[in-house]
């Protein structure tokens, strides 16, 4: 029997969690929910989680300090819950590690449609991919394995990358030389049925070229090209 995805709610809002609760388990996803930190730090020490929805306005440590923390050590994809849908909050939430955000008030039915959206973008690649998942891939000093989903520096230091930074990275070694538009990276990235804004493809490069550039200023490895996209330039080497 395939194993059902199981979701973690963390939400102060009773009303909110049992909601969700119930209308996940009804679509045919595992629903454990908790209030905080703790309660999701003792979820994690104690299941395997595939997805976390996290609202943003917690008490306590809040749904900013709780998604960079997680991204620190882990991939787990976040959706975060963001009240009024305000754009600031919607780049924090990105920035911070989000994988996607869903603002509230929210049709449970369309959280359902983006979990499962990212579900799909983060479990195996497509099978049209052009390099293989057993190949491990280096280029500028960077090591990046896509079979332990994990990016090696010189010195073997491994650093985290979330959902959303691993796969824009893979269609970058994928495509070097190559100027990539916003549109053609969603697509290859993640799909249309993600139905993220274009933008978030910026804070995405930004990330990267955080972890990838000496200086993410004035980028080497990840060129902007001024009206048509991005450009990756290392010499990427299969191993």
């Amino acid at each position: 029997m395939e194993r059902q995805p199981h979701v973690l709610v963390v939400d102060d809002n009773r009303e909110i969690r049992d909601l969700l609760g119930r209308f996940l388990v009804r679509h045919g996803l595992r629903t454990t929910a908790v209030v905080d930190g703790p309660g999701m730090r003792k979820v994690l020490a104690e299941a395997r989680i595939d997805l976390i929805v996290l609202d943003l306005m917690l008490s306590g440590e809040d749904g900013l300090r709780l998604c960079r923390t997680l991204r620190a050590g882990s991939d787990i994809p976040i959706i975060m819950l963001t009240a009024m849908g305000e754009q600031p909050d919607r780049i924090a939430g990105l920035e911070a590690g989000a994988d996607d955000y869903l603002a509230k008030p929210f049709d449970p039915r369309e959280l359902v449609a983006r979990i499962r959206a990212v579900l799909r973008r983060t479990g195996p690649r497509r099978s049209g991919r052009t390099i293989p998942a057993e190949t491990r891939i280096r280029f500028a000093g960077w090591t990046l394995d896509p079979a332990q989903r994990a990016l090696i520096d010189a010195e073997g230091v491994v650093e985290p990358l979330s959902s959303g930074e691993f796969s824009l990275l893979m269609v970058f070694v994928e495509h070097p030389q190559r100027v990539l538009n916003r549109d053609q990276l969603l697509d290859l990235a993640r799909g249309r049925s993600a139905q993220l804004f274009d933008r978030s493809i910026d804070t995405q490069v930004m990330r990267l070229r955080r972890k990838l550039e000496d200086d993410p200023k004035a980028p080497l490895l990840i060129k902007t090209v001024w009206g048509e996209g991005y450009l990756f330039t290392p010499k990427v080497i299969p191993e």
